[in-house]
């Protein structure tokens, strides 16, 4: 009976420990419907669930330093590229080189490999044009039309200390002054004047421009073409100027528990065409070699973008100087 009763324990550990390694552990800083969709994707064709959590890219970044010494997820995807490169010099992921790693160009992944990009977008501009009409307000095109007394309070965009969308809207403004930060910090402090709030994610303010809540919003185009094609009222513009954009990426987290999981998560994302099919559909462009592309979806080419110091942007030292000097001087002030 004890012998049977050992072997009984011996089965349920496996099993455990079995049951263990059909899951992973994810933060995503993609769409909750979207990271949703492309999970339960991954789990039909492979067997492991990903238990998520949705966090924009500031705060993910945040909760794996908090949880470096018990790392409570093994794998991060989506999130602007600049974060990735930042949870790279804080020493919160680890390196990998997949197998389907030579489909991404070498421009749009790590050298070492700790990330690699998934998605490029623009930050452009969407207003409500009813909302608009009604306000008597154009469309604004440039980021100079953006200072403008006729916008004051009709602008929102998110926090750049929770958001890696509105912190590349620093960074583009810096690279637009020419690396001068006196002059970046005084046209932010112009373009706080015409902000209502800051948002706590970078898709939100879209958001709150479809329902005609604010009348304009800056984000990136593939979450406004998707408000527009779901019927929004909407027009888009990319600032006459140059503009930013994200590289969207994906890392894996130092000390995560699933490490094995985890690299087949990632693997599966570079490689699957379902998982493609699932990033198309929500309008983003795809940086992997004869990845397809939405008809309405807004493309580098398209439009003039600036020339990104990515590993400048994303270094946590500069970014942590940008940002305090953002608290300080524009955040508290609120």
């Amino acid at each position: 009976m004890k012998r049977l009763l050992t072997v009984v324990f011996i089965l349920a550990v496996l099993s455990i420990g079995a049951g263990a390694q059909n899951s992973v552990s994810a933060y995503t800083t993609l769409e909750e419907p979207l990271a949703k969709a492309l999970f339960e994707q991954f789990q039909k064709e492979t067997g492991i669930s990903v238990s998520f959590v949705r966090l924009s890219g500031g705060e993910a970044v945040a909760r794996m330093e908090a949880e470096a010494a018990n790392p409570q997820a093994s794998i991060w995807v989506g999130g602007v590229g600049l974060d990735h490169i930042t949870a790279k010099s804080k020493n919160l992921t680890i390196p990998y080189q997949s197998r389907f790693s030579r489909n991404t160009r070498t421009d749009f992944k790590d050298p070492q490999n700790y990330w690699i990009g998934l998605y490029v977008g623009p930050l452009t501009f969407v207003t409500n044009l009813d909302r608009a009409k009604s306000l008597g307000l154009p469309p604004p095109k440039s980021w100079a039309d953006l200072l403008k007394p006729v916008y004051k309070g009709q602008i929102r965009m998110a926090n750049p200390g929770i958001s890696g969308t509105a912190y590349n809207v620093l960074t583009t403004i810096r690279t637009l002054n020419d690396g001068n930060e006196n002059a970046a910090f005084d046209y932010l402090k112009k373009l706080d004047a015409n902000v209502d709030q800051y948002a706590r994610s970078g898709s939100a303010p879209g958001k709150s421009v479809a329902t005609g809540e604010i009348p304009i919003a800056i984000g990136y185009a593939h979450d406004q073409v998707k408000l527009k094609a779901e019927g929004a009222n909407v027009e888009i513009n990319a600032p006459s100027e140059g503009t930013g954009y994200e590289l969207a990426s994906m890392s894996l987290i130092r000390g995560g528990k699933t490490p094995v999981e985890a690299r087949r998560l990632y693997d599966w994302i570079l490689s699957s065409k379902n998982a493609q099919k699932l990033f198309t559909d929500w309008y983003l462009v795809l940086v992997a070699d004869r990845a397809e592309k939405h008809p309405l979806a807004l493309s580098l080419d398209q439009i003039k973008t600036i020339k990104q110091d990515m590993a400048w942007d994303g270094d946590a030292v500069n970014k942590n100087r940008l940002l305090d000097r953002w608290n300080r001087e524009i955040g508290n002030a609120r």
